[in-house]
């Protein structure tokens, strides 16, 4: 596929943010992003194999798509979960059952919804390219978490990665992209949470393998195509 570089996207401490999309315009785009917590590389390292591979397979039919590698540019540098506001991106969107409520500073939702220029950035995007499916590259436990109507997508992977499959994390994400993508957009929203290296799994390249064949397969397959109709 061809990926053309968009306007970037800067943050608080005036790094930019880059962005990607694929020359092709359409109603609604499938969003890749990557580094929304900044101490994450794990989920950061598969987006940047799947990217790299998305822009040399040719034989692929071009995907109305954005590419946000890394959003938390300053907390990916500075190996935090956190902005350099301290704030937590994935509970700093505005929706509706957001609060400034939170039990630990890595939960930290900021002073209000969308404060964050990183965010700010995403919504701008998202604005102007309509996300229909968005997966979200994180790192926890293996689990895909679906929000909206993406199980479909959960199962496709987990015949590959054998991950857990979850609509419910077990807590509350106020200010979460899966919330906020949903009520806004009507998009559903897959975060891929990969394995924690230092627990999980002996190097970036392992993590890599085991999902490699299933990304693959699923940018292959028709149902890619019915998530962004």
């Amino acid at each position: 596929m061809i990926f053309s570089e968009l306007e970037s996207g800067h943050s608080l401490e005036g790094h930019s943010i880059p962005a990607f999309k694929t020359d092709i315009k359409a109603q609604k785009y499938l969003y890749l992003i990557g580094g929304v917590h900044g101490d994450e590389v794990e989920g950061v390292y598969v987006l940047k194999e799947l990217f790299s591979w998305l822009k040399s397979e040719h034989s692929l039919k071009d995907l109305p798509m954005v590419v946000v590698p890394i959003l938390n540019v300053d907390g990916y540098q500075n190996r935090t979960r956190v902005n350099a506001h301290l704030v937590d991106l994935n509970r700093n969107l505005p929706t509706k059952d957001w609060s400034t409520d939170h039990k630990e500073p890595r939960y930290n939702p900021g002073p209000k919804p969308l404060s964050e220029p990183e965010n700010q950035f995403l919504v701008k995007l998202m604005d102007k390219y309509k996300p229909g499916f968005i997966i979200s590259f994180h790192t926890w436990k293996p689990i895909l978490n679906f929000n909206g109507e993406c199980k479909d997508v959960a199962e496709f992977l987990n015949k590959y990665n054998n991950y857990e499959m979850a609509g419910d994390i077990g807590y509350p994400t106020p200010g979460s992209l899966g919330t906020f993508a949903v009520e806004k957009y009507q998009s559903p929203v897959l975060t891929f949470e990969c394995p924690e290296l230092k627990t999980h799994r002996e190097s970036l390249k392992d993590i890599w393998n085991e999902n490699e064949k299933g990304l693959k397969d699923f940018f292959s397959s028709e149902l890619i195509w019915k998530k962004i109709k």
